[in-house]
C-alpha cells in the first residue's frame, strides 16, 4: 500500500490525472479503466482531458452506477460523459437501463465480460480502477452490511441500501482483481474514516477492497490525511 498526500483538492485530482494518464499511456492494444462518482473523481477527469492519452484505444466502465438512466442528474456515468467522455474520443460503457436493477445488472455484467481481459485463473481481470471513499466507509456502491461484500460468483450486481436506495455495482471479487487500484479521498469529512481504514483492521468496504487489490494507492488530499499517525 502506498498513501500519497497533497495541499488541495486539486493537486490531488491532478495527480490523479497523471496517475491514469501514465498507466493508459504505456498499455499495449485496449486499456480499461474504472471509472468512480463523486466530486473528487470528477475533478480528475477534468484534468485528465488535458493529457496526451491514446484515448481511441481507452475504454471507461463504471464500478457503480445509481438505478437511473444515464442521462438522469445523479448517473455517474452521466457525470464522467460530461467531465470528460464527451471531450475525449474513448469509449464510455454506461449500465444499461432497465426498469429492474438486478436485470441491469445482469445486462452489465455481460458487457463486462466481453469489454475486459481474463487472467491467468479465467476471471475478469479489470485494468485501472478508480474508487473513492464514503464518510461510511463504502466504496463503489458497497456499503457496510452489503451482501455484495461477500458475493464470489458474481462480478457486478443490484444492491439495495436502506435510505438510498437501489445501485449497481462490482463486486470485491472483481474489484480485487484490478492490476491497479488507486483511492481518491478529500476532505475534512473523510479524515476520521480513512484513519480507521488505513489502520489495517478495519473491516470497513473500503478496507475490504484495499486488502484485497495489488498493492493499492491512496491519494489524499491534506484535510482527509489529517488524523493519520506520522513518523517521528
Amino acid at each position: 500500500m502506498t498513501v500519497r498526500v497533497f495541499p488541495s483538492p486539486q493537486a490531488l485530482a491532478e495527480a490523479a490525472a497523471d496517475e491514469v494518464a501514465g498507466w493508459l499511456s504505456v498499455r499495449d492494444g485496449r486499456r480499461s479503466v474504472g471509472l468512480a462518482g463523486g466530486s473528487t473523481p470528477r475533478r480528475s477527469y477534468e484534468s485528465l482531458r488535458r493529457r496526451p492519452v491514446p484515448w481511441r484505444q481507452v475504454d471507461g466502465w463504471m464500478t457503480d452506477e445509481r438505478h437511473v438512466p444515464a442521462d438522469h442528474p445523479d448517473s455517474n456515468a452521466g457525470m464522467a460523459r460530461r467531465a470528460l467522455f464527451a471531450a475525449v474520443p474513448a469509449a464510455l460503457h454506461e449500465v444499461p437501463w432497465r426498469d429492474d436493477p438486478a436485470a441491469a445488472a445482469e445486462a452489465y455484467e455481460a458487457e463486462l465480460a466481453r469489454l475486459l481481459p481474463r487472467g491467468v485463473s479465467g476471471h475478469l481481470e479489470p485494468g485501472l480502477v478508480l474508487l473513492g471513499v464514503g464518510q461510511d466507509g463504502h466504496t463503489a456502491s458497497l456499503f457496510p452490511g452489503s451482501t455484495a461484500l461477500t458475493e464470489t460468483t458474481r462480478d457486478y450486481v443490484a444492491t439495495f441500501v436502506e435510505g438510498i436506495g437501489w445501485r449497481l455495482t462490482a463486486t470485491r471479487a472483481l474489484l480485487g482483481r484490478a492490476r491497479r487500484t488507486v483511492f481518491l479521498v478529500a476532505g475534512a469529512s473523510k479524515a476520521a474514516i480513512v484513519a480507521e481504514i488505513l489502520d489495517g483492521s478495519s473491516e470497513l468496504p473500503a478496507a475490504v477492497v484495499a486488502r484485497a487489490s495489488r498493492d493499492p494507492l491512496w491519494l489524499l488530499d491534506g484535510a482527509a490525511a489529517q488524523l493519520l499517525a506520522t513518523d517521528g
